[in-house]
Order: C-alpha cells, then sequence, then structure tokens
C-alpha cells in the first residue's frame, strides 16, 4: 500500500508497523470469538439462554406526605 513512499516507512522506523500489528491483533481477536461460538453454532451442548429481567417498574404517582401546616 505505501511501500514506496519514504514517509510511511520513517513512521514504521520511529513507531512501529501499527496498521500490521492492528491487523494482526483482530484476526486473533476473530479467531478467539469463532472458537468460543462454536458449541452455540453446532447446537451441541450450548448452555441455557439466559433468562431476560423483569422490567423495572414503571413510575406511579403518589400522594405527597402532609407539609407544614400553613398559616
Amino acid at each position: 500500500m505505501f511501500q514506496d513512499s519514504p514517509i510511511y516507512d520513517r513512521l514504521i522506523a520511529e513507531r512501529g508497523d501499527i496498521p500490521t500489528q492492528v491487523r494482526r491483533e483482530a484476526e486473533r481477536v476473530s479467531r478467539e470469538v469463532e472458537f468460543a461460538m462454536q458449541p452455540l453454532l453446532s447446537g451441541g451442548n450450548a448452555p441455557a439462554p439466559l433468562r431476560q429481567a423483569a422490567p423495572p417498574p414503571t413510575w406511579q404517582r403518589s400522594a405527597l406526605p402532609p407539609g407544614p401546616p400553613q398559616r
């Protein structure tokens, strides 16, 4: 991509080949996710799906407690 660019070569020398490092890390994470998803995709001994939590109670209007007496 930028192999003939002296600026790119200098950046790689100073900072390392960040795009290549990111690509390798993304490929590693992709392999890990694929490995972790295999039981779910195969339909084998997949864990039971998580039960969805009940929704929080909705706000309800209530009477205000008595305040100080009016003068």
